[in-house]
């Protein structure tokens, strides 16, 4: 009875790996073949010049141009946002808390991370609200708006990666530092970090993913259908994720459509340009910190 149990759950694990690559494999290649014939520099640039478009004296009308600038203009801030804070609390929750502030901080954690990303965006919208009503009149959705909230959506993920990844260190390599007469920062810098920093970079990359193809968070902190690119964090800003929405829910001819198609396969060629960059520093991290 093991030995058969045994071979249907290998055989399940199969299945459920090869239906998940299948399904990855499948939604790429009709994204590639519906999108494929769309790429020009019409679809990036509209009917203006590329290289007034890229440095800024000639605006873009219908072209991918400003919602690509928007999008890693986003990434970037939000990451830049959840990264540290993220990564800190992280540490600290592992590494320094006592075990009843781990259970609550834990709690609120898991708790934020299951917030749903509309949710979030009201939050955002909400506190514009707010501040237009009280003492600043001003205020409006932007992109440092949005960036915030997107930080704040990701940022379960960082901490719960960070936490989890020390956690998971042998109680060994943990004392190493210690025995040696380091302190505990310096355990955590030179030992703890270095053993723990393919996950905590594995939940880094995970987060950029998620940055990027969000669109409910940026639906209501500031972007919009035509914008240009952002000149500031104040400014409002198109995004890749919500241009592919407007098109295929507004779209007045097939063209339209397939631009879309055209959007969806850039925004998923740029995840993955990001994707390697992060795989890159991350291998150039363990180099610099690998552990014998």
């Amino acid at each position: 009875m093991r030995f058969f149990l045994e071979k249907f759950f290998t055989a399940f694990a199969w299945l459920a790996t090869f239906t998940a690559m299948s399904a990855i494999f499948i939604l790429i290649g009709f994204l590639a073949l519906r999108g494929y014939s769309t790429i020009n520099l019409e679809l990036f640039f509209g009917q203006a010049n590329w290289l007034k478009a890229i440095t800024g004296a000639q605006p873009v009308f219908g072209g991918l141009w400003p919602a690509m600038a928007g999008t890693i203009a986003l990434v970037l801030l939000s990451c830049s946002i959840a990264i540290p804070v993220g990564v800190a609390a992280g540490i600290y929750l592992s590494e320094y808390a006592s075990p009843k502030i781990q259970s609550a901080a834990g709690f609120a954690v898991d708790l934020m991370a299951g917030i749903p990303s509309i949710v979030m965006g009201l939050f955002g919208f909400s506190i514009i609200i707010l501040l237009k009503n009280t003492f600043l009149p001003q205020a409006r959705t932007c992109l440092m708006l949005a960036a915030v909230c997107i930080a704040l959506l990701v940022m379960p993920y960082l901490i719960r990666t960070t936490q989890n990844s020390l956690q998971s260190i042998s109680e060994e390599r943990r004392l190493l530092g210690i025995s040696l007469g380091f302190s505990t920062w310096q355990n955590i810098r030179h030992i703890l970090l270095p053993s723990s920093s393919k996950g905590i970079l594995s939940g880094i990359i995970l987060s950029i993913g998620r940055a990027a193809e969000d669109t409910a968070v940026i639906l209501l902190t500031g972007v919009v259908s035509q914008a240009f690119v952002p000149r500031s964090l104040w400014d409002k800003f198109e995004a890749i994720p919500f241009r592919i929405y407007y098109l295929a829910a507004e779209h007045r001819s097939s063209a339209e459509l397939e631009q879309a198609y055209g959007a969806a396969l850039v925004l998923l060629i740029i995840t993955g340009l990001l994707f390697i960059l992060a795989f890159l520093f991350q291998k150039s991290i363990e180099k610099k910190w690998i552990i014998r």
